[in-house]
């Protein structure tokens, strides 16, 4: 289990699953010729993306940032078209660290997508719960609303699933929430109406979750965003703004489907690597 101390925040990753999917969904408008020469692809074009919840403990208090893909949700087309090659195992991760599903007191749900919040219910019997019962969860407002009543679009990734049962622990918010003192969820739009990014801060030092509208550390640029952005020129300028922002203030990103790297810090340029912590477990598709 890859781990990081962030000063006074424990942060680890939690196995979430892992899906493989399409290299040009994932990069857009991009070339391949471009993309492919910054993140790996498979002869099926399809690019690896863990989906690894990472469990911040601070403070006595455990928080998760999403959730993974879940286990025994999907069907056979649906694990084959979303290249899952693994489900969540995250109560056999958390036993790892001496705590159960029951320990968490927080989970920020940067969206609502089925990669994102599988991993919110589990099956017991054939009844579906609360994989965290005894935390609050916190989404913007937006999202909830559309994770409720999906559109044409996003009914394919708003599953009644993995909204119903927890609908109780649900707690909106709009604009930013300080979640505690050091953690500030910041909705943006773009990958989705009501997307949110996740700030660490301690002692004057960042680490940014840029969630999905920077899923790899291939996605630094500004202008290379997802085919699946339902907002593509909003994750555009969100990104801008941000990435602007954190270059130039030497922050830190952390990513949840890097299959390469838990943390990267860039020089104020954004050429230059100048701190990293590598993902541990070794990726099927590699360079």
């Amino acid at each position: 289990m890859d781990q990081l101390q962030f000063h006074n925040m424990s942060l680890s990753w939690l196995n979430g699953g892992v899906t493989c999917l399409d290299g040009g969904a994932m990069f857009g408008v991009v070339p391949k010729p471009l993309w492919s020469r910054k993140y790996p692809v498979n002869e099926k074009n399809q690019i690896e993306l863990p989906t690894e919840p990472i469990l911040i403990q601070y403070e006595g208090k455990n928080y998760l940032i999403d959730t993974g893909v879940g286990f025994n949700k999907l069907n056979e087309k649906q694990l084959r078209n979303f290249g899952v090659t693994e489900e969540s195992s995250l109560a056999e991760s958390l036993q790892e660290l001496g705590l159960t599903t029951a320990d968490i007191d927080v989970v920020l749900m940067t969206h609502l997508h089925f990669d994102h919040a599988g991993g919110l219910t589990h099956w017991e019997g054939d009844v579906l719960v609360p994989t965290f019962p005894n935390a609050k969860i916190f989404v913007t407002k937006i999202e909830w609303d559309e994770m409720q009543n999906p559109n044409i679009r996003s009914k394919n990734t708003y599953w009644k699933e993995n909204w119903e049962p927890v609908q109780h622990l649900v707690e909106t918010y709009e604009g930013t929430l300080e979640v505690a003192q050091g953690i500030e969820m910041i909705h943006t739009g773009g990958h989705s109406e009501g997307h949110a990014v996740i700030k660490l801060t301690q002692n004057g030092e960042v680490l940014l979750h840029m969630a999905d509208i920077m899923p790899t550390h291939a996605h630094q640029n500004p202008l290379w965003v997802l085919a699946y952005d339902d907002y593509p020129m909003t994750s555009v300028f969100a990104k801008e703004r941000l990435m602007k922002e954190a270059l130039a203030k030497n922050y830190g990103f952390i990513f949840y489907h890097d299959a390469y790297y838990r943390m990267i810090k860039w020089d104020e340029t954004g050429k230059e690597i100048v701190d990293k912590l590598e993902r541990s477990r070794q990726a099927v598709i590699t360079f």
